[in-house]
């Protein structure tokens, strides 16, 4: 532990004064067990992706059986047979029309193979000048350069790197809310945006109905259905960031299909193999691929060393067969029925602004922001596993949690909320 905190840098952490981090031992289940043997319950699917939970058997058993054949060889004039098989698995889930395959490393990456689809796909048509995005306020796409530069330039973490960033166009993010009638002055917005940049414009990029990491934010389908309009109207391609509502998330197996609508390309990762090993995917239309297939550049201008990797490729595969075969629909609105009765009673409180649910997702916005080493020390004493950030305490249990186990991990976040003592600033909210 004194070596980990002197030398390895963890996530949005400081190396000079870190937050405090909790050796894990072993996991399974829903349970991740510290090395003083204390269990904790895992609210965040290890930030999203393990929906099957920890020590699966069945993706255990597809991971040793690759090793035995091999865990990665090249993808430049190779292939095998763990690729093919989650291409065609992909291809038949993915909303109709996505049929050309890329496959990354991470969701990051992803995004900037998208990014990078768009642009090429642009110049394959002689529009030279398309070089810039239209995106949402309030979205985050990764910590890669590309995806940081369609991040919200004022929230989304990468402020400081302003003037090294490329610059494109920020549309004020949908009013929140996913039901009822879709407010008509932000439809009239969104026009009047497309036509001031569309023209200089590869894509748009969004991720659909929830923005994740900018804010827990829910908005309305509908508004899916007003992008694949202004986009056709303006020769716009339209980019769905699928990597954290994909696979059931949000209680479609796509957050696309809650307005059926097929983006030009998406992005996929997180729970694509269940937590199991890092991998992504970005698909294409067929139309998209041909353009700049039939350019005088012909090829894509991207080729990951780990690209197509078959031992993530195989528990990809796993992975995806064992959601298909299991009442996953069920499972996430029972998740979302059992987080929103749990979490009601934080709205009450004096430190809360607003509690959401949307599919298995559940978010308590409070007024101030979170003392992050404080209330995570309270949460393992507690026996969960929640990381908070900014204003947010939320939570994106394993769609395979039993009841008890989300009535425990919702108590025990309305009990924080109840402490003022975990909060910075001033309390100005009684």
């Amino acid at each position: 532990m004194q070596f980990d905190r002197e030398h390895l840098w963890h996530p949005y952490t400081s190396l000079v004064d870190p937050l405090p981090t909790y050796p894990v031992a072993s996991a399974s289940g829903v349970r991740l067990t510290l090395s003083d043997g204390r269990e904790l319950i895992d609210g965040m699917a290890s930030w999203w992706c393990a929906v099957h939970g920890y020590n699966v058997p069945e993706l255990n058993a597809a991971a040793r059986a690759q090793l035995d054949d091999m865990s990665h060889v090249m993808f430049g004039g190779l292939t095998h047979q763990p690729a093919v098989a989650l291409g065609e698995r992909l291809v038949r889930l993915t909303p109709d029309g996505l049929q050309r395959v890329f496959l990354a490393d991470s969701g990051s990456v992803s995004v900037e193979v998208a990014m990078k689809m768009a642009v090429q796909y642009q110049y394959a048509r002689g529009e030279r000048g398309r070089t810039k995005f239209l995106t949402f306020r309030g979205g985050y796409h990764g910590d890669t350069t590309a995806p940081m530069s369609v991040c919200d330039p004022v929230t989304g973490m990468h402020q400081l790197f302003a003037g090294f960033l490329p610059e494109h166009y920020f549309l004020r993010r949908p009013p929140a809310g996913v039901g009822g009638t879709p407010d008509a002055d932000y439809r009239r917005e969104m026009e009047v945006f497309f036509r001031q940049h569309a023209d200089r414009a590869a894509a748009f990029i969004c991720e659909p109905v929830v923005q994740g990491a900018g804010g827990m934010h829910f908005y309305h389908p509908e508004f899916l259905r007003d992008l694949r309009a202004l986009c056709d109207e303006h020769d716009v391609l339209l980019i769905f960031d699928e990597i954290a509502t994909g696979f059931g998330r949000t209680g479609k197996l796509f957050a696309a299909e809650h307005a059926d609508v097929c983006p030009d390309i998406m992005c996929l990762g997180k729970a694509l193999t269940g937590g199991y090993l890092t991998l992504a995917a970005t698909l294409c239309t067929d139309r998209v691929a041909r353009t700049i297939g039939e350019s005088d550049v012909k090829v894509l201008m991207h080729g990951p060393t780990f690209m197509g990797n078959p031992l993530a490729c195989a528990v990809a595969v796993a992975s995806i067969d064992l959601l298909l075969s299991s009442d996953w629909q069920a499972a996430v609105d029972r998740l979302h029925r059992g987080l929103t009765r749990h979490l009601r009673p934080a709205a009450q409180l004096a430190t809360v602004k607003n509690v959401r649910t949307f599919g298995a997702i559940g978010v308590v916005e409070t007024h101030r922001a979170v003392d992050v080493g404080k209330i995570q020390a309270f949460f393992v004493d507690q026996g969960v596993w929640v990381r908070p950030f900014g204003r947010l305490i939320y939570v994106m249990p394993p769609f395979v949690m039993p009841d008890e186990d989300l009535k425990k991990l919702a108590d025990t976040i309305v009990t924080a909320c109840a402490r003022e003592e975990f909060f910075l600033g001033e309390a100005k909210f009684r």
